[in-house]
């Protein structure tokens, strides 16, 4: 990294060790408060105003989401952006640790700002709502957000310390049958049942999987089936849930979807509708520059950062979405052991352990310094942009 002055990182670092028991303080009251997709109210108060005391001009409602923000300090190009999620899951808080991932995108945020010349470029502070559902981040992209950005920086806590995120593309989709009605006793020829059509989807869908390729599959529940036993029912829907382990092979499952939805009216003399339910996430793309780069840092903390295990995949985040606009890391550093698993009660107390803290305080310290190299290196910006892939 002899292209970054060692004084700029010393700068970096001092500056998020100043503001060390600030960022645990924050981290513990979004943990302390924990608010669903679309609902961080607070928690996006209590962010943004975090900026805007430290000088950054600050924007509330981005891309029509009231809990979404931007905090910009400097102007123009290059420009780096640090990522805040905070919304929690229902009923187990904080159990993937968002309350880190904000507290590290901010204070990452402060340093840089604070710690390298105005001059040198933009640091763009965003708050992304809805990453358990509801997809922010994918509805930034899309009103330009991340237009003007040369990287966006972010990890998340795990119990895996890796450098790149195996993260898939994720949709969900459900698909209605329309029957008609009739008495099962009574008049039961005259009955066309939905609901039998809907498990035949299922059954079908159970023989397709066992041919889908690594990291696919289709998991899906009855949303709808029928209302009483007396009655046949003329309509039952699905919701389903799709992932494959590229965003093209998302498209082509979706489309398989749809056919057998087809199919299956077709043999059963239904109709079928399949709509998207949710906001599509694409896969995310590691920018391997910038990736390596923040292991760097991170390693001289004491936290090495190894490649993912072949064949496991650690679920889906918008940040795909945005790592198909510009480049973007999303490394995983593990808060509890390998024997732990995110999403569990077990994960949140983690999320405000003491091991917790040290890795929030590392990450900063890392994730900042990139974003400083990113700022002052054009030749950092090149092999990024260079090696940036939207396939």
């Amino acid at each position: 990294m002899t292209d970054i002055r060692d004084d700029v990182h010393e700068s970096v670092r001092a500056q998020v060790a100043a503001r060390a028991d600030a960022l645990w303080d924050v981290a513990l009251r979004l943990h302390a408060d924990p608010e669903c997709a679309f609902a961080e109210h607070r928690a996006a108060a209590l962010l943004s105003g975090e900026l805007e005391r430290a000088g950054f001009a600050v924007e509330r409602g981005v891309a029509g989401m009231p809990t979404a923000f931007t905090g910009r300090s400097g102007l123009g190009r290059p420009a780096v952006a640090l990522l805040m999620e905070y919304d929690a899951l229902p009923g187990l808080g904080h159990a993937c640790g968002h309350n880190l991932i904000a507290a590290a995108g901010l204070g990452a945020a402060l340093a840089v700002a604070a710690a390298v010349p105005a001059s040198a470029g933009a640091v763009l502070a965003v708050g992304t709502p809805a990453e358990e559902g509801g997809g922010g981040k994918a509805l930034e992209v899309e009103a330009g957000v991340f237009d003007d950005v040369d990287a966006a920086l972010m990890f998340h806590p795990g119990v895996y310390s890796w450098v790149r995120a195996p993260l898939t593309a994720q949709v969900q989709y459900r698909v209605a049958f329309h029957g008609r009605a009739a008495h099962p006793t009574g008049n039961p020829t005259e009955g066309i049942d939905a609901l039998a059509a809907l498990v035949e989807l299922f059954n079908v869908l159970a023989v397709l999987g066992r041919r889908l390729p690594e990291g696919s599959h289709v998991q899906g529940i009855v949303t709808h089936g029928g209302t009483a036993t007396n009655i046949v029912p003329d309509f039952a829907q699905g919701l389903f849930g799709l992932r494959a382990a590229t965003t093209g092979a998302l498209d082509e499952l979706t489309e398989r979807l749809r056919m057998c939805a087809d199919g299956v009216a077709r043999a059963t003399g239904t109709t079928a509708e399949v709509e998207r339910a949710t906001v599509r996430y694409e896969h995310f793309r590691d920018s391997f520059a910038l990736s390596e780069r923040f292991a760097a840092h991170l390693a001289g903390a004491g936290i090495p950062l190894s490649p993912p295990v072949p064949g496991v995949y650690l679920g889906s985040s918008d940040i795909g979405n945005v790592s198909a606009r510009v480049p973007a890391i999303h490394p995983f550093v593990a808060i509890m052991g390998e024997d732990g698993a995110d999403h569990t009660p077990r994960f949140a107390e983690a999320a405000a352990s003491p091991r917790a803290r040290d890795v929030l305080l590392a990450v900063t310290r890392a994730l900042a310094c990139t974003a400083a190299d990113v700022l002052l290196s054009e030749e950092l910006r090149t092999r990024a942009w260079a090696g940036h892939r939207t396939a």
